[in-house]
């Protein structure tokens, strides 16, 4: 607790699943923090009442991540109400429909790239010059193990999530001069909604957490794992890491 006293934080997709965990961790640390939602304005307001339940402060704002508009608008009235944003995490997401790729739409490849990409890339543009004048600045995108080796019928997804990956590396080489730090976190299979419709669509399961007893350590991912290894990278422990993937799977996990 009190870690991150002082500084800023930015989640995108921060309302529910993976985002909400982070939300709250780095709120329970000390950060004042921004729930980005797209749609889902009860699951974020409920993630904000539970981290000021628990003490915290944190206020949700509405962006499509994909709309470069919305997000310039999201992110001064973040900036105007909190301050300079020092933790980014690039989080939000979706998933792609499970076509062979030569039987997906060219739409859908664009869908993706803008939000896991593009969406990712303006709120860099927007927010890092600031960053580069705070004591520390983080930024932390959320990957997929997908990186490590495509699965079949998920191209548009991999290969969104492997440009996004290239993107936050370029990053982390441009702007270690600005004292800034750029780092990924790459889950495996995580017990979230998309967790969920997933192992539904590929394994005839209701949920990711049938598979505990199939998996490392005797359990699925939860979110909250995925939001300790954020935690730790935007801490002092990480102090001289930047430009490192860190794979969050148990150890290679697939199903």
């Amino acid at each position: 607790m009190g870690t991150q006293s002082g500084r800023v934080a930015l989640v995108s997709g921060g309302g529910r699943g993976i985002g909400a965990a982070i939300s709250r961790r780095l709120a329970a640390d000390g950060a004042t923090v921004a729930v980005n939602y797209r749609r889902d304005e009860a699951a974020a307001k409920a993630t904000v009442a539970a981290i000021i339940a628990d003490g915290g402060h944190a206020v949700a704002y509405q962006a499509s991540i994909d709309d470069p508009d919305q997000t310039a608008v999201m992110t001064a009235q973040v900036q105007a109400d909190l301050g300079t944003v020092d933790i980014l995490v690039c989080n939000a997401g979706i998933a792609s429909r499970g076509n062979s790729l030569v039987d997906t739409d060219p739409a859908e490849f664009e869908r993706l790239m803008r939000t896991h990409v593009y969406g990712a890339a303006t709120l860099c543009r927007l927010l890092v010059p600031a960053m580069r004048t705070a004591d520390r600045g983080d930024v932390v995108v959320i990957s997929s193990t997908a990186t490590r080796g495509p699965l079949s019928h998920s191209g548009p997804y991999t290969m969104a999530k492997v440009a996004l990956e290239a993107y936050a590396q370029t990053l982390a080489v441009e702007e270690v001069a600005n004292g800034l730090h750029v780092n990924i976190v790459a889950p495996g299979l995580v017990t979230t909604e998309m967790g969920d419709r997933l192992v539904r669509a590929a394994a005839g399961l209701s949920q990711a957490a049938d598979l505990d007893e199939r998996s490392p350590y005797s359990h699925v991912c939860r979110p909250e794992e995925v939001a300790d290894v954020v935690a730790y990278l935007v801490s002092d422990q990480a102090s001289f890491l930047n430009g490192q993937r860190i794979y969050v799977d148990g150890g290679g996990s697939r199903f």
